[in-house]
């Protein structure tokens, strides 16, 4: 017997029923294999490290990865990958979508009505075929994601708090090289002009063995400055081993004297670029190579025809070294903007309880982990 729910979901036995994809829209999922998902994510000028395949091959964590496919009369319209984790004990599951679904394909790419069929499908497959809490933190920007924010809540999403809203700096590369250039901050442009001074060489690269200098680097900064490690630098380079060459991270390390002395890994995939990791030690923060590291990262991605760049966060209080240096990089030529942040779905009330007390769990454990680290 069917009958309505509150939310205007169609019931069947007291369960909520799969909402049709539009006509000519069709879902799949493990349709393809690894080389044939890669060459569609270069489709899409959403397209992120987050939606590779590499994604999958972080070490030591209870996952599995599905990967589905929208199609509209056959052609492919807009990927996620779904990354699926068990909770032991609280016997939760979610299916997380991190920067993702992509949907925004060639001239075509701010079409909502395809973001619609893919959040509905990922919700159809994910949260009523198979019972799990869907998460998805689309990246798009609140200043124009007014449509997408409304799709989600009509399509069952509801919005997720995590208390204060993500911040990042996009840096707009369409101007010339010398346009960015004046655009930066007067400041930031003195300290580049000074690494130049310094006659610092950048070198840049994808191989494994720049990767594990940045490392050192990397973990030298996070010791001076008592800072937990926010990402598992580790996870990242498992990835790079493993992305086609057209895809991996690009390693950039200034040298002072044959010895590294500042750095940056990013990534360019689609439009965008992200700055994901910067490190500088000592001898860089007198020689200034982290300002000159930037401007290579810029040129870099000039080069690759990459329209804009994401300096990856920002946190004025918790970190404000790192902000005043995103500020003044970004300078002119760019935005602060916010993140639409997460989305949830599921189809029973006590599974997005339980998934409240595991992300209370999940918490409380990053905290013991930081105290611990510093004891």
């Amino acid at each position: 017997m069917s009958s309505i729910d509150m939310k205007g979901m169609r019931l069947e036995n007291g369960r909520k029923m799969a909402t049709e994809l539009s006509e000519g829209y069709t879902s799949e999922v493990e349709s393809m294999d690894e080389e044939q998902w890669c060459k569609a994510v270069g489709m899409f000028d959403d397209a992120n490290i987050y939606q590779t395949t590499a994604y999958k091959s972080v070490p030591g964590r209870r996952r599995d990865i599905s990967r589905l496919v929208l199609r509209r009369a056959d052609a492919i319209s807009a990927l996620a990958q779904v990354r699926i984790i068990r909770v032991p004990v609280v016997g939760v599951g979610f299916a997380y979508v991190r920067w993702g679904p992509i949907w925004r394909l060639g001239n075509d790419n701010r079409n909502s009505g395809t973001f619609r069929q893919i959040v509905r499908a990922l919700r159809n497959e994910y949260a009523l075929k198979r019972g799990l809490v869907v998460r998805l933190r689309p990246r798009a920007f609140t200043e124009d994601a007014d449509d997408i924010m409304q799709i989600l809540r009509e399509e069952g999403y509801e919005y997720l708090s995590e208390g204060e809203a993500k911040r990042t700096l996009i840096l707009d590369l369409k101007p010339e090289l010398g346009a960015i250039r004046k655009g930066l901050k007067q400041n930031w442009r003195n300290h580049l002009n000074q690494a130049e001074r310094n006659q610092l060489k950048v070198v840049e690269g994808n191989e494994d063995d720049l990767f594990e200098k940045f490392i050192g680097i990397y973990r030298e900064m996070l010791s001076r400055k008592r800072f937990v490690e926010p990402n598992d630098i580790k996870e990242f380079r498992s990835m790079q081993k493993v992305l086609p060459t057209s895809l991996k991270m690009r390693t950039f390390i200034s040298m002072s004297q044959g010895k590294p002395s500042a750095g940056a890994i990013c990534s360019a995939i689609g439009d965008t670029g992200v700055y994901l990791f910067g490190a500088t030690n000592d001898a860089g923060m007198s020689n200034k190579g982290s300002y000159l590291v930037q401007w290579k990262v810029i040129q870099w991605m000039k080069a690759l025809g990459i329209r804009w760049y994401d300096l990856h966060g920002i946190n004025p209080d918790a970190n404000p070294g790192t902000y005043s240096f995103k500020n003044g990089l970004c300078g002119r030529n760019g935005k602060e903007v916010l993140f639409i942040g997460q989305y949830e779905t599921c189809e029973r009330t006590f599974e997005s309880i339980l998934a409240a007390y595991a992300d209370k769990a999940r918490l409380l454990y990053r905290r013991l982990k930081a105290i611990v680290a510093f004891m």
